[in-house]
């Protein structure tokens, strides 16, 4: 039978349409696919939505426009960047400050304006370039900014005001102190009202410089960095308070600021009096204190907590919406993070929150229903959901599906609407909006696996208990696509297990970094376990490693090997270990004092010896090498260098500033004393972590090196 040239041509698409839908599903990662600084990342992400609020109207933000958006995700555009001009290339940073003006506020490199969406025109504008730190209060349309070191307001005429003369290298003005610890992240703090502004000053001209260089000009220059280690000369920090009606600044008579951290400034509602957090140098007296704004002169102590081990100050006090005489304040003082009513006489009226979980986020208030909105771990030690809690029952009713990690959430104007994003283990990304006050809501967006068409690992959590034989751990665990039970697989374990960070959670892919992704495409198992020492487990999980940072850890970690000897896919001739920081730390530390356990190991920007580390951090939870002479020696890893017996390569960036490169170098010495073998790789220019697509090829260096020598 003859077979028509129609009929042939048919034939073969279909036959490339089928060979197409099977290669499709045995596509292979890369790292230009999995790593953030990779060509091909974003493509690879869940889709988004990139949203906010205008008063109870959710808006949406794109590159080009923004506008608004209904309960079926209808857009309708308000604005477009090439009505305003031609210098406008992003609407993403559009916020909406005023919720009953039609006013969106945009800037760029040289400009912050409002324009009025309703109008079609530009009502306001501000100079912008050259303005670092930049902190602008809707309320006056003052910004503060930092240039050459000094601070400044320009007001909304334009008019500059310049706050400081001294400012330099060793004076520092309107920008986050105390290494950023503390829960600070900037240096400028706006009153209610717009009118005055606290700021940090910082005097660092007593603190030791680190010999920082930049290696790339024709002849190498000194770029050093303060850098005070822990048990040495720390800076000196004070608050001033500068008012744009009197033109003059006073600063807060707290005392000599010597061997003290002063944290989460906040401000009374009718702007006239100040509190912030006042912690000594050993962190286990904190004090609550409030100044008055116009003199600087203490009004009181209302509230003191102290601690066997250190206490923590993490987040400003928050004044109730409709009761300017409450404030809520958070502490960990019964042993998990919880949320306590107060009056400004510094009387606690009640705990609003109790229980063995911790209050991870407030992200705000209803002032209709009077309740305020959290984020916790109530109802999973691995998950983050959004609870109301009545202020004055304490009742709390959650919001939501009540699956999975809350990523992000924002409130309306009112409080009684939320946006909030979300993913689950089996689910990329979720986009809900919620009414607060009746719980009743819609789906806004579901996201399709980015992944789809992409040869998949198997991604899996469970659990196993501490070397206390009581407290449960958590683990995941990432194996190959074809995985074969009857196998052996070469296993690697990442790692960081210190503080203020945790692995393990049930979000998508149970939280899997996806480097992860990329080994198990290779042919390896991964585990990672979140060890005692870690966050939002309370006090006593993250206060077990206290003066002896790493013992406890790797006491975890070594029950998760334990578990892994049960396993008989896992091949415990071939196990290696990779962590970054305090990871690269404990994969050291791991390396050598298991060496016939660790075949293989990549250790990032590890902590070496403590005693090189930074005051804030590292007297927290170490004290001082004067005061703590055994935990130091204990947990120095220069005295392990000579039991090393793997092949361990160590990563550092150059230009490290969180780890200065003295700890890696001082391995290194120790190593060479000893006889034993690291290999080393330094990126030129980088600091802690690397960047852009330099992140690419490191993770292919790591990669590489299990590769060579495990496998």
């Amino acid at each position: 039978m003859k077979i028509s040239r129609a009929t042939r041509l048919a034939v073969l698409l279909i036959f490339t349409a089928n060979s197409f839908s099977m290669t499709a599903q045995d596509r292979r990662f890369t790292l230009e696919d999995l790593n953030f600084g990779g060509a091909n990342y974003r493509k690879m992400l869940p889709q988004n939505k990139w949203l906010t609020w205008w008063g109870e109207q959710l808006m949406y933000q794109d590159a080009e426009e923004g506008g608004s958006l209904d309960k079926n995700g209808q857009r309708k555009t308000l604005f477009h960047l090439s009505d305003i001009g031609d210098e406008w290339h992003s609407a993403m940073n559009a916020e909406y400050p005023y919720p009953d003006q039609p006013l969106v506020k945009l800037e760029n490199g040289k400009e912050r304006i409002l324009y009025d969406f309703q109008k079609n025109t530009v009502v306001w504008r501000q100079e912008r370039s050259k303005q670092a730190f930049a902190d602008w209060s809707p309320k006056s349309k003052a910004v503060a900014y930092v240039q050459d070191h000094q601070l400044y307001i320009m007001d909304a005429e334009g008019k500059v005001t310049k706050l400081s003369e001294d400012g330099s290298r060793d004076i520092v003005y309107g920008q986050s102190v105390h290494r950023n610890e503390f829960g600070i992240e900037k240096g400028t703090f706006w009153s209610p009202d717009g009118q005055k502004l606290a700021f940090y000053r910082m005097d660092q001209s007593m603190v030791a410089d680190y010999p920082q260089m930049d290696i790339f000009p024709r002849e190498a220059t000194y770029e050093p960095d303060k850098y005070p280690m822990a048990g040495m000369t720390s800076h000196q920090v004070t608050v001033g308070v500068y008012d744009m009606n009197t033109r003059k600044t006073i600063y807060l008579q707290a005392g000599d600021p010597t061997d003290r951290y002063f944290t989460n400034i906040a401000w009374s509602p009718d702007a006239k009096t100040i509190y912030l957090f006042e912690l000594n140098r050993q962190q286990n007296d904190c004090r609550l204190v409030s100044y008055h704004a116009e003199t600087g002169e203490k009004i009181t102590e209302l509230f003191r907590e102290t601690s066997d081990k250190y206490v923590e100050p993490l987040h400003p006090i928050q004044f109730l919406p409709w009761d300017d005489t409450q404030f809520i304040m958070q502490s960990q003082k019964d042993g998990y993070n919880h949320l306590y009513l107060f009056n400004i006489e510094g009387k606690e009226l009640k705990q609003l929150t109790k229980g063995p979980w911790v209050v991870i986020e407030v992200i705000g208030f209803n002032k209709k229903s009077q309740s305020i909105i959290i984020v916790s771990n109530e109802k999973n030690p691995l998950q983050r959901n959004i609870y109301a809690v009545n202020i004055k029952t304490g009742k709390r009713v959650p919001l939501g599906e009540g699956i999975g990690c809350v990523q992000d959430a924002k409130l309306s104007a009112s409080g009684q609407q939320i946006y909030y994003k979300y993913s689950a283990p089996d689910i990329p990304r979720v986009i809900d909006v919620c009414n607060t006050t009746n719980g009743k809501g819609y789906e806004l967006l579901r996201a399709t696996d980015p992944w789809k068409d992409y040869l998949q690992p198997l991604f899996e959590s469970g659990s196993i208990k501490a070397a206390d034989g009581v407290t449960d751990l958590y683990y995941r665990m990432v194996k190959p696509h074809d995985f074969d039970p009857t196998k052996k697989y070469p296993t690697v374990v990442y790692v960081y297990g210190g503080p203020h960070a945790h692995n393990v959670e049930a979000s998508w892919h149970w939280g899997s970094r996806s480097w992860e992704t990329y080994m198990a495409q290779k042919g390896y198992v991964l585990f990672i376990l979140d060890n005692r020492g870690s966050e939002r487990r309370g006090l006593d999980f993250e206060q077990a490693t206290f003066h002896q940072l790493g013992q406890i850890e790797m006491q975890d970690q070594m029950k998760g090997v334990e578990f892994l000897r049960t396993l008989p896919y896992v091949d415990m001739d071939r196990l290696g270990v990779h962590g970054w920081s305090f990871g690269g730390f404990m994969t050291i530390s791991l390396m050598t004092n298991y060496p016939d356990v660790f075949k293989v190991g990549v250790a990032g920007g590890p902590v070496i010896d403590w005693k090189w580390y930074e005051v804030m951090y590292g007297e927290r939870y170490m004290g001082t090498p004067q005061d703590n002479p055994e935990g130091y020696e204990k947990t120095s890893l220069i005295t392990k260098a000579q039991n090393l017996k793997g092949k361990l390569q160590i990563i550092t960036g150059y230009n490290d500033n969180t780890v200065v490169p003295q700890h890696c170098l001082s391995f290194l010495d120790a190593c060479i004393k000893a006889g034993t073998q690291p290999d080393f790789f330094a990126y030129p220019g980088e600091e802690h972590n690397m960047r852009g697509h330099a992140s690419v090829h490191l993770h292919e260096r790591i990669t590489q090196y299990f590769e060579d020598y495990l496998k």
